[in-house]
């Protein structure tokens, strides 16, 4: 414990050296002194090491390094397996012969679509698609046939031998292989030959002069697998991909009015690619959310040893990725949920072994991918919250009044009002008034949600909603009136038409879909747009939380890659808009958050409630 508190001590006191420059205050100076002591402490009470005399006394030798045994050496095959258009008549799934060359062995699939016709030509039950694969197998030029044995009639099969040895664990091939087949590339025979004799001639090169042969291009090749680019150099990318998109959409809708097919090929065509340099763009703009926990472990351990308590942190999915920005805005919120754990959740040692708990406390970090979000939740194994004393410090603020009617999930909520705080003094952690509205806030800055769930005496789990990426959104772009409006489509649950009539005359905005009544926020209310009410309306049924809740538009443009741009300082004290976007044509279409606009419905719905009621009390 002692050296790894002096190491971290030591971590601390270097940055403030390094920031300080030549400017070193008293502070400083005694801090690199006592550091200095704590050291030379440590120092003294390890033991010395044994020396090589002694250990030849005792007649240890060092181990020897064990030799490893190749175990890679069967044969690597090429298998061109090209089915007939009519393969799919009988019932036949082609990936079910894929997955069976992959219990013969090591085996490395590459699927082609170079064969697919323009959409005028297309057969939806023509199979286009063909596979190039590399088998490295143990097994006979005859088993691997055996696989196909029942559609040899149906398709084009070749198989050739490639090499004596398992090429497929050589990552120089494999990422060789990688870039032919990603430029649209065939794979054939000899050009696989010509690089195993590559392989092979490099390989002796190396055994000959006992380093890295430098004329080999396939090694040369692979000596760079990554490289560090400036975090500005990717916004400029994710900004010139965003303005792509933007072109590409006007292109769309050009091509659509001039009702010229070779154009709208050509537009689609377009549209594809910006789609996979979307796609590409964002992994590489996505980091993982293990490069934040360093920082996370540092707070569990010090703010648990300063305040006596013995607390255990759990990372789960820290491979989850996650944009950039994201996780920048990410940082302060999570740290002040783990303060609040900490000082708030887990109980001191005396009264979890009071409670028959483990008198170590315990707060888990998991993360994981729901659809197209990315979910965090901070569970902890503490006391839990009491909604009684919650309800209690509310009504004493003035928060609620004493006669509110709140669920268990309302009063669960108030934490995270402005200025409420349980906390019965003020210290370094807790009680200053700055409470969990911070963490609402910061996390809806980068389009969040956080919900809040506990147990008395069990444990509290807080949970953060978060999307993959803040620039570019996959939405429905919808019309009231002359009026575009854009809603995420990974909220987006299905979409019907009923009467206008129907939706004016329903009770308490609740609608029958499918034999379910379903509750609907008409939007053409909350926005205010009276003039040129269609006959017909859309209701959109979006998730929200454990229901399902639907919205009124006149019209459903269809999907639609919106690009997000910021509102501005105008606009900064409403909920509802996420941002805007501009549209092919040039016009500009809100981004809405259904979510914001479900819980203001929800919220007016109680406000009128209580009012009902207290209008007949």
């Amino acid at each position: 414990q002692e050296i790894i508190s002096v190491t971290l001590s030591s971590v601390d006191h270097l940055k403030d050296l390094l920031e300080g420059g030549d400017d070193l205050n008293e502070k400083t100076s005694s801090n690199h002194q006592v550091l200095l002591n704590r050291i030379s402490r440590i120092i003294d009470n390890v033991p010395g090491e044994a020396t090589s005399e002694t250990k030849k006394e005792s007649g240890k030798t060092e181990e020897q390094p064990v030799k490893k045994v190749d175990t890679f050496n069967d044969p690597t095959y090429l298998i061109v397996f090209k089915p007939h258009h009519d393969l799919f008549k009988n019932g036949t799934n082609p990936l079910l012969l894929i997955d069976e060359l992959h219990t013969l062995g090591h085996c490395k699939p590459y699927v082609r679509f170079d064969e697919i016709p323009l959409p005028q030509d297309f057969v939806p039950d023509h199979c286009y698609t063909y596979w190039q694969v590399l088998l490295s197998t143990s097994k006979t030029e005859n088993d691997i046939k055996d696989v196909f044995i029942f559609v040899e009639d149906e398709c084009e099969l070749t198989i050739e031998k490639v090499s004596d040895i398992n090429i497929l664990v050589r990552s120089v091939i494999t990422d060789e292989i990688a870039k032919i087949v990603s430029l649209g590339q065939n794979i054939n025979l000899e050009m696989l030959q010509a690089m195993v004799q590559m392989l092979h001639k490099a390989e002796d090169e190396v055994d000959k002069s006992g380093t890295t042969s430098t004329n080999g291009a396939l090694i040369k090749d692979a000596g760079i697998s990554s490289i560090r680019v400036n975090s500005e150099k990717l916004d400029h990318l994710m900004s010139l991909v965003s303005e792509l998109i933007t072109t590409q959409a006007g292109l769309s809708l050009f091509s659509e009015r001039a009702n010229e097919p070779e154009l709208q090929t050509i537009a689609e065509n377009i549209e594809k690619i910006s789609r996979q340099l979307r796609d590409n763009t964002f992994d590489i703009c996505l980091i993982p959310i293990e490069t934040v926990m360093v920082r996370f472990r540092r707070l569990v351990r010090d703010l648990s040893a300063g305040l006596g308590k013995e607390i255990q942190f759990v990372a789960e999915g820290t491979e989850t990725e996650l944009d950039k920005s994201i996780i920048e805005g990410l940082t302060e919120p999570l740290m002040h949920i783990f303060r609040n754990a900490i000082d708030h959740g887990i109980e001191s040692i005396e009264d979890r072994l009071k409670k028959g708990k483990p008198r170590q406390g315990k707060i888990v970090l998991k993360a994981f991918y729901s659809g197209a979000n990315v979910f965090l939740q901070v569970k902890d194994d503490g006391a839990g919250i009491d909604v009684d004393k919650i309800r209690q410090k509310a009504i004493s603020r003035g928060f609620i009044s004493p006669d509110a009617r709140l669920s268990y999930k309302e009063l669960l909520n108030l934490v995270f009002l402005p200025g409420f705080s349980t906390a019965a003094k003020v210290t370094e952690v807790s009680g200053r008034g700055v409470g969990l509205d911070v963490v609402v806030k910061k996390i809806s800055e980068i389009r969040g949600e956080v919900e809040i769930e506990s147990q008395l005496g069990i444990g509290t789990t807080i949970s953060i909603k978060l999307p993959l990426t803040l620039s570019i959104i996959d939405g429905l772009l919808v019309k009231i009136d002359k009026t575009h409006f854009v809603i995420p489509l990974s909220g987006v649950d299905k979409c019907y038409e009923a009467a206008h009539e129907s939706l004016v005359n329903t009770f308490n905005n609740i609608v029958v879909l499918d034999g379910k009544q379903v509750p609907f926020v008409n939007l053409r209310n909350e926005f205010d747009i009276t003039e040129n009410v269609p006959k017909l309306e859309q209701v959109i049924v979006v998730n929200y939380e454990d229901r399902k809740v639907g919205m009124t538009v006149d019209f459903v443009v269809g999907e639609y890659q919106a690009v997000l741009k910021p509102l501005g300082k105008l606009f900064k004290n409403q909920e509802v808009v996420s941002g805007a976007t501009i549209l092919g044509d040039g016009t500009i279409a809100l981004v809405l958050d259904p979510s914001k606009i479900i819980m203001l419905f929800d919220r007016q719905a109680q406000i009128d409630r209580e009012a009902l009621l207290n209008k007949y009390k």
